[in-house]
């Protein structure tokens, strides 16, 4: 397996599954009703908040990969839209799973050499750097999510 497929596959374990910390967003979400979403818990981002947030990176690469500009900024990495409804919320989860898939499938096609390349342009560093920084930023906002998660189910089940 060589470095992009490895790569590739850290992705997909930390949005699928199969990872060696059993911890994965599908998972996580899985049974998150749109309330619990939603529900602020002290100065913490919301669980729908974090996973936007995990979705901007993934969307900005993903584009990149396609054939298109970098056109991310860290503040408008928070801005989620509302979410009215567990349509919308469901809406969310399936975009973002779908759009990890098809960067992982992308990640999966690229050249050992094209790592080593400046992603998008030199300040931004390396396509190594920028994928293997997108699995670790995935990690860490998953934890997030999975204390929220445990914290906003009692919350919601003592409303």
């Amino acid at each position: 397996m060589n470095t992009p497929q490895q790569l590739a596959k850290h992705l997909r374990d930390v949005h699928f599954g199969g990872n060696w910390t059993c911890v994965n967003l599908k998972d996580t979400l899985n049974g998150v009703s749109w309330q619990q979403a939603t529900t602020k818990m002290h100065d913490c981002n919301t669980i729908a908040v974090l996973v936007f947030h995990i979705h901007y990176y993934v969307g900005a690469i993903l584009n990149v990969l396609q054939g298109g500009e970098l056109n991310a900024h860290d503040k408008y990495s928070f801005d989620c839209p509302p979410l009215n409804s567990a349509a919308d919320w469901n809406n969310m989860q399936a975009k973002v799973l779908a759009d990890a898939e098809a960067l992982v499938a992308l990640i999966e096609q690229l050249p050992e050499s094209k790592l080593s390349e400046h992603f998008s342009q030199e300040k931004y560093g390396t396509y190594y750097r920028n994928l293997q920084g997108l699995i670790e930023h995935t990690h860490y906002h998953l934890g997030q999510i999975s204390l929220l998660k445990k914290i906003t189910a009692k919350q919601v089940e003592a409303n």
